[in-house]
């Protein structure tokens, strides 16, 4: 087994001689769909070696050039499944907490030497991952995909879904931002958890 940080290793070595003064962390695994008391250590382990230690890694390979520079960005995409019950989905929103609540912990380490640590909050983005659960929505209630995507959507204040380009805008908007520092962006058309 390789050593759990060579590819970030290999990465800030292959950058070594590049101004790197943003980093965007934007990897996550969903996890298991199962009640906390039937999931495995191992693949609790596995969400939160993907959605935090993956952060923690990048993080401490990258800033140490932009904290000597004096200036960067850090921007974290966590959920706002990090922020409300998200049921049989523990390991994930576990772990998007933990990357909240990384980002302001290091938005207060890095801040007075220059570097803005951020994260973006992303609801349901509409994509093949919404589109796999509205079908299996459908075939579990009986009605139809358009009706499964129309009823999980009335659960955001605006009535839809984030679209993949929101999110991307979002993340530019964030660093135009040069006064934003620790916050959290939530960004889910006011998506509500369900009662």
């Amino acid at each position: 087994v390789a050593h759990e940080g060579s590819a970030v290793h290999a990465l800030a070595a292959g950058l070594a001689d590049e101004d790197v003064s943003l980093l965007v962390n934007n990897a996550g695994v969903a996890g298991p769909v199962r009640p906390l008391v039937d999931i495995e250590p191992d693949e609790w382990d596995d969400v939160f070696a993907a959605n935090v230690r993956g952060v923690y890694l990048m993080c401490r390979a990258f800033l140490p050039p932009m904290l000597a520079a004096g200036r960067g960005d850090i921007v974290n995409v966590a959920s706002v499944s990090g922020k409300r019950p998200l049921l049989n989905r523990t390991p994930y929103t576990a772990s998007k907490m933990a990357v909240i609540g990384l980002t302001r912990t290091l938005a207060g380490e890095a801040g007075p030497h220059g570097v803005a640590v951020n994260s973006l909050s992303p609801g349901p983005v509409r994509g093949p991952r919404m589109d796999r659960n509205f079908r299996l929505t459908a075939e579990l209630t009986g009605c139809t995909v358009e009706e499964a995507e129309r009823d999980f959507a009335s659960r955001a204040a605006l009535g839809r879904l984030v679209e993949e380009d929101e999110v991307a805008r979002a993340l530019v908007a964030m660093l135009a931002m040069p006064g934003l520092c620790g916050a959290d962006i939530d960004l889910s058309a006011g998506m509500i958890a369900p009662a």
